[in-house]
């Protein structure tokens, strides 16, 4: 006889090889290196750009450009697509189901840090600033096509350098880091925790992953 019942697993397995419960995010183990790592390798775009630009790298850059207070919630504002993956947004309006797992998983990810369980104003309004310089940089023209969301916002001054997964994963435990202020423990990486590492601050936006 044919077997037609639905897989109801509710759960993803994660770098570490732990166990991430959609459902029961708050329970499940994850680290940051899991969340660098998986945004590290998730294109921004759902892939459609000319170079391959990470979610890791989009979150690092937006909590350069947010005021001080906001730069964790900066860094981690996407974290909950290390675990549920990144769909275009216009997509992701005609799924609320997929919304409401999104904010749930994200709320888990923000109170594991401390942070309020919502994204913070400041940060939203950095979400669409790079989104502007992204469209601009990484994006093929597409004049005549307004995209309303970013119509009044003004992209930054100095372009993208898009950077691959390694590069990006580190540069987002490096981030993490110097916001913390503490070594990030359990990973070996031979690119985290080197003597000398590669950091982006926000004097430096220019150097690293940003070109004039």
């Amino acid at each position: 006889m044919e077997n037609t019942s639905m897989n109801t697993a509710t759960d993803d397995q994660t770098l570490a090889g732990i166990r991430f419960d959609f459902l029961m995010p708050g329970a499940s183990v994850f680290t940051t290196t899991d969340i660098a790592h998986a945004l590290s390798h998730i294109c921004r775009f759902t892939g459609h750009t000319r170079d391959f630009y990470s979610v890791a790298q989009h979150s690092v850059l937006v909590s350069t450009i947010v005021p001080p207070a906001f730069a964790l919630a900066g860094l981690l504002h996407d974290a909950s697509r290390a675990f549920i993956g990144d769909l275009a947004r216009p997509l992701k309006q005609l799924l609320p189901e997929y919304q409401a797992v999104e904010r749930h998983v994200q709320s888990a990810v923000f109170e594991r840090f401390g942070l309020p369980a919502t994204v913070p104003a400041a940060v939203q309004d950095a979400d669409l600033v790079m989104l502007a310089t992204e469209r601009r940089d990484l994006l093929q023209s597409s004049e005549g096509w307004e995209w309303t969301s970013i119509a009044d916002i003004e992209p930054l001054p100095w372009r993208i350098r898009p950077e691959p997964p390694l590069v990006a994963r580190r540069q987002f435990l490096d981030r993490y880091r110097e916001l913390i202020g503490v070594a990030i423990a359990g990973d070996t990486s031979p690119d985290v925790g080197r003597r000398n590492p590669r950091r982006l601050t926000p004097n430096r936006r220019a150097t690293g992953s940003c070109r004039d």
